[in-house]
């Protein structure tokens, strides 16, 4: 199963599109039950997902392989060795696992900053003594690979890909890393559940881009298919995509996107987009 239970909304009320906030304990425990039953046995979290790890290991998740991102280091962290081995420990404590199947950096541009030189080989010895089973970085552009990937190869590259933004094909990379076979994980498949959404719950800001939503409606409609149902589609077709991570906030929208994962169409070029004033949510803040 290609299907990443992400789980930002166990911890914070994230998502555009997210009007239940943060998904109640009895909920992640059903999402986790079913998770288990329908074959998805990778659980994606984070650090900066607040109480996300604490609680999943408080349900239990022995059956489960995990992978958490790295927060950005802060300036004041001293030793670069203890804090990381700190941070890991702690994810570790919380949830009540012996070790990570991926550990990714959340800022990996961060690597070239001349105070943290010995980052990555933090990191390499940290899956040497068996802690971590991967490592690698989560980016929003695949321009950040452009900079790191001579200096430091990944096990694991997680970045947003879309019906709308497609960057990662289109710039060649995601061609690159299958041929090299590294594991593409994407995320963001639903563009933080814009592309899910009516046109009247979507936020007035995003009528500057009506021609998009008008054109997306009517291939639907044509195709007769629910907007789930082609956003999962989308991300499971293309064989060069190692895991897709959803993030839920309800067993019924879980249910929804399991019960589609194997409905794969055929998807116009015509929908692919570039301006990121759409495609990148740490941008529409200034819309």
């Amino acid at each position: 199963m290609k299907i990443v239970l992400g789980t930002a909304q166990f911890g914070t009320n994230y998502g555009i599109a997210n009007i239940i906030g943060q998904v109640k304990k009895p909920e992640i425990t059903e999402i986790l039950k079913f998770a288990k039953i329908s074959g998805v046995n990778t659980i994606d979290t984070a650090i900066s997902y607040q109480s996300s790890e604490q609680r999943l290991g408080e349900i239990g998740i022995d059956d489960f392989k995990i992978i958490t991102k790295l927060s950005e280091i802060p300036k004041n962290y001293k030793n670069l060795k203890i804090w990381i081995t700190s941070q890991v420990q702690k994810s570790l404590n919380f949830l009540k696992v012996r070790k990570l199947s991926g550990l990714l950096l959340h800022r990996p541009i961060q690597l070239l900053d001349q105070d943290k030189q010995d980052l990555w080989s933090i990191l390499v010895e940290l899956k040497n003594k068996g802690l971590i089973e991967k490592i690698g970085y989560s980016i929003y552009s695949p321009d950040e690979l452009d900079k790191l990937w001579s200096l430091f190869k990944p096990d694991i590259v997680q970045a947003p890909y879309n019906i709308l933004d497609r960057r990662l094909d289109t710039s060649g990379w995601l061609e690159r890393m299958s041929k090299e076979k590294i594991e593409v994980h994407i995320r963001s498949i639903f563009l933080q559940g814009l592309l899910l959404m009516n046109e009247k719950n979507r936020p007035e800001k995003f009528k500057k881009w009506t021609n998009i939503w008008r054109k997306w409606n009517l291939w639907l409609m044509e195709n007769e298919i629910t907007p789930v149902q082609a956003t999962v589609s989308f991300a499971l077709s293309d064989n060069r995509i190692s895991k897709v991570v959803v993030g839920v906030d309800s067993l019924k929208q879980f249910k929804d996107i399991i019960s589609v994962a194997n409905n794969i169409k055929t998807f116009p070029e015509s929908f692919n987009v570039e301006d990121l004033k759409l495609l990148n949510p740490s941008e529409w803040s200034t819309i």
